[in-house]
């Protein structure tokens, strides 16, 4: 009888991890970080729960974090089989996994210059050279076709609409002459958003690991590019700078794309856009080359201003051109991240800014709970950051709808025909958004759902 392990995204929005053990053969579906609060954070620095040598394998939904940045943990651990998931998960997720390894190197190297950790000395949770044998694992999978990714366990993948190369996990456990079907839904995206295409419809499954985000509300409705252009001229109107954090993967694609449309438009002036980040410039040039795997149909746009790119699109990648940006005074856009502002080119940015009354901070999609854009969201008088309290006087705006995953509706509307499951699980969701979905699910279609706790295993007979 399979077995369902729930190591992470569990009452929680991060760490997605998922141990699915079929007889002796046992396989993890996504291998994710915990990020917001610190208790989570810590999580990351426990012992791994569950014996990485004893894994046959591993699939991704997508490249997010959360979903793959724990990996090179695991391998550092032991762990030396194949990582199953797209082309363009396996090339995103490269450079993901090698950013968080500069990052957590460059946050450890401050860490013990400044004195201001408690570990003597501050270490990483794990390093370049550990990325470099993780992406030799990546096995590349077509959608749409059954592959057998270790003993009675096979599975097929569907586009989830949530980010370039995004998908939903279809497995089959086919042992004892019996056929056990788990959906994991990964993260699903919105229907109708830039840049990324319509889920997929789910498949008809025995048990459903379903995310729940956004399960006990909706997004705004709201013109997306009206409300980005209001904001974008209220700050001209203050005078300083535009600063958007951004997950350098997905949403700083889609806010450039945004922001290019409405210059196309009419509806703001040319001003220049900086997206500081190689990660992210690095991103874009996937995205190009991955254009049917993805909604670019107006990529070519403006002759002479491509969606992704043009005169006044900057990719700054080095350090030097990043300190560049602080010489910046007004009528200007930077892109940095990360999108939560947990670490990245955008901390020294809010350092640097955060203080300045013209300055405009652009909030947009879901931040989690112990994250300083979550603080910023609820508005905090200040933000610590590299051990200093800095007084919040910029303007913060947010602007709905750039969330790339499905709301509460949106759910319902993907969940729509899919007929009764045995059992179906949330995850990835606080415990507000989960249960109130779960009782949608109960009160509304009689579903059986439940709410798994961290650690918590059930067998799917």
């Amino acid at each position: 009888m399979p077995k369902l392990t729930f190591h992470g995204a569990a009452q929680t929005v991060t760490g997605s991890k998922y141990l699915l053990e079929a007889g002796d053969t046992k396989v993890l579906v996504d291998c994710g970080l915990f990020q917001g609060l610190k208790e989570l954070r810590e999580r990351n620095w426990a012992p791994t729960p569950f014996d990485v040598k004893s894994l046959d394998a591993v699939m991704l939904t997508h490249a997010h974090l959360d979903h793959v940045g724990y990996l090179p943990k695991v391998v550092r651990e032991g762990f030396n089989h194949k990582v199953f998931c797209t082309e363009a998960t396996a090339e995103l997720g490269e450079i993901i996994l090698r950013d968080s390894a500069k990052i957590q190197e460059q946050d450890a190297e401050y860490a013990n210059k400044k004195g201001y950790s408690k570990h003597k000395p501050a270490l990483p949770l794990y390093t370049g050279r550990d990325v470099d044998k993780t992406v030799k694992l990546f096995r590349h999978v077509r959608r749409e076709t059954w592959t057998q990714i270790a003993g009675p366990i096979w599975a097929r993948l569907h586009d989830a609409g949530h980010l370039l190369g995004s998908n939903m996990i279809e497995v089959e456990v086919r042992e004892d002459g019996k056929t056990t079907r788990i959906l994991f839904s990964g993260d699903v995206g919105r229907y109708d958003g830039p840049l990324y295409h319509d889920p997929e419809p789910p498949h008809p499954c025995d048990y459903l690991v379903c995310e729940s985000t956004y399960g006990n509300r909706d997004h705004p409705e709201s013109d997306l590019k009206q409300a980005l252009a209001d904001v974008v001229q209220r700050s001209l109107k203050r005078g300083g700078v535009m600063l958007m954090a951004s997950f350098a993967v997905g949403r700083a694609q889609q806010l450039i794309y945004l922001l290019q449309v409405l210059k196309c438009e009419g509806r703001i002036p040319d001003l220049p856009i900086y997206l500081d980040s190689p990660m992210a410039a690095d991103a874009t040039e996937i995205y190009r080359s991955h254009a049917i795997d993805h909604d670019l149909s107006e990529g070519e746009m403006c002759g002479d201003r491509p969606v992704l790119g043009g005169p006044a699109v900057h990719l700054c990648r080095s350090p030097d051109e990043s300190k560049a940006l602080n010489r910046i005074t007004g009528g200007a856009v930077i892109i940095a991240s990360s999108g939560m502002m947990t670490g990245g080119r955008i901390i020294h940015h809010l350092k640097r800014r955060l203080s300045d009354p013209t300055t405009t901070i652009v909030i947009g999609g879901y931040q989690a709970i112990g994250t300083r854009g979550r603080a910023l969201d609820e508005g905090a008088p200040f933000l610590r950051m590299h051990g200093q309290e800095i007084p919040v006087k910029a303007a913060i705006e947010k602007v709905p709808g750039l969330s790339g995953h499905a709301d509460r509706t949106g759910l319902l509307r993907w969940l729509k025909d899919l007929p009764e499951p045995k059992h179906t699980f949330l995850t990835h969701g606080e415990p507000d958004s989960a249960e109130a979905l779960a009782e949608t699910l109960r009160g509304e279609r009689g579903w059986e759902v439940s709410v798994p706790a961290m650690g918590e295993s059930v067998e799917l007979g």
